[in-house]
């Protein structure tokens, strides 16, 4: 963990937008900048509801972001940024959607290719169009962050982009366009904002200027989550999600997520499990696991879920897991359609993922990542 005086650098959009019923302030920020063409980038139910943007001139619509997005989509969407020409693109929508925005923005008319800018700081700038991003869902605190995600079909491996200049010029974050995510959905996006809350905090690069994001984020997710889920339409339920999937993707830039998005990936790369519902499946196991090295922080990561924990690593797993299972999320491998003889290969990948491994606060191996894959089962 960092002292108080480590070197961080933290990073924000230049303004955020925060509220129910702010999705129109997109509109006026855009006209008042003057920019006549947009490209939003969303998928198909969102691209129903840009209206409520209030986006004025030229508006062209990509509706075609998938789940998990993989490099195919990417070219489809450049293709479609190439054509609009636009001086302003919209990610809106959820993780997917605004990583592909974030890409499209520095990738589109560039010389650079995907696989030219994969890692951190590699994209040329300055960047040629302006950058919005509205989150439709509570969850991956993609508005806030600096990296973008896609999946290479050939090797299922996670593509990384990380880059100051994929930073959005402005956020605008309505807990409103979220009353209508499925509570399924809720629970699992809930649980994957916690998850960057929580992975930040007890991580090995934890730092005291994060860490107040990281246990409001917590905090938030305990007290609201549970009540989206059970009342989609609970406006003061919403509005907590969406700030703490905000704070989590405060956590994301300078301190990143560790062992449990490492386990999460294969999931979603392989299997096509909701990023979500691959992070609340793991969630326990790896909190549990990790629970040695950072006792006093998982201690204070179940009080501000609601739970009196010990230190023991039993006691941990089974609150964490009473947890996510009583939102209804689905907590066994089997149940997701993972077949049993893929957990060698599933382990293989999560244990190539360094940049998030080596953040955990206690080494996982190869065969603890593939006992946890068997114990989750």
């Amino acid at each position: 963990m960092a002292s108080l005086g480590s070197p961080i650098t933290i990073i924000r959009p230049h303004l955020i937008e925060f509220g129910v019923g702010t999705a129109g302030k997109l509109g006026k920020w855009a006209d008042e900048k003057g920019y006549r063409r947009t490209l939003v980038i969303s998928d198909a139910f969102n691209a129903s509801r840009i209206d409520v943007l209030e986006l004025k001139g030229e508006v062209t619509v990509f509706s075609e972001v998938t789940p998990e997005p993989d490099t195919a989509n990417l070219e489809k969407v450049l293709a479609a940024a190439n054509a609009a020409d636009a001086e302003l693109i919209v990610g809106f929508g959820g993780g997917s959607a605004m990583d592909l925005a974030k890409l499209a923005a520095v990738l589109a008319g560039s010389a650079q290719t995907l696989h030219e800018v994969v890692g951190p700081n590699k994209v040329h700038g300055p960047r040629k169009v302006a950058l919005a991003q509205v989150p439709t869902t509570s969850g991956t605190g993609s508005e806030a962050g600096i990296r973008a995600l896609v999946t290479d079909p050939a090797t299922k491996a996670k593509l990384a982009v990380e880059s100051l200049h994929m930073l959005a010029d402005i956020a605008v974050i309505d807990p409103a366009l979220t009353f209508s995510v499925p509570a399924r959905t809720t629970a699992a996006t809930g649980v994957d904002a916690m998850a960057h809350c929580v992975e930040a905090f007890t991580n090995r690069k934890a730092h005291p200027m994060v860490d107040i994001y990281a246990i409001e984020g917590t905090r938030l997710v305990g007290k609201y989550l549970a009540r989206a889920v059970k009342d989609g339409n609970d406006a003061e339920a919403r509005a907590g999600l969406s700030l703490a999937s905000l704070y989590g993707g405060f956590c994301l830039g300078p301190v990143n997520t560790a062992g449990g998005h490492a386990l999460a990936y294969p999931l979603g790369t392989r299997w096509h499990v909701a990023h979500g519902a691959a992070n609340a499946l793991i969630f326990p196991h790896v909190l549990a696991f990790n629970t040695p090295a950072a006792p006093e922080k998982t201690k204070a990561v179940m009080e501000a879920l609601g739970y009196e924990t010990s230190e023991n690593t039993a006691s941990v797993f089974d609150a964490a897991y009473a947890f996510c299972a009583e939102l209804g999320i689905e907590m066994k491998l089997s149940g997701l359609g993972v077949p049993e003889s893929d957990l060698d290969a599933m382990a293989d990948d999560a244990f190539a993922i360094r940049r998030l491994l080596d953040n955990n606060p206690r080494d996982l191996s190869r065969a603890d990542i593939r006992s946890i894959y068997a114990a989750a089962f």
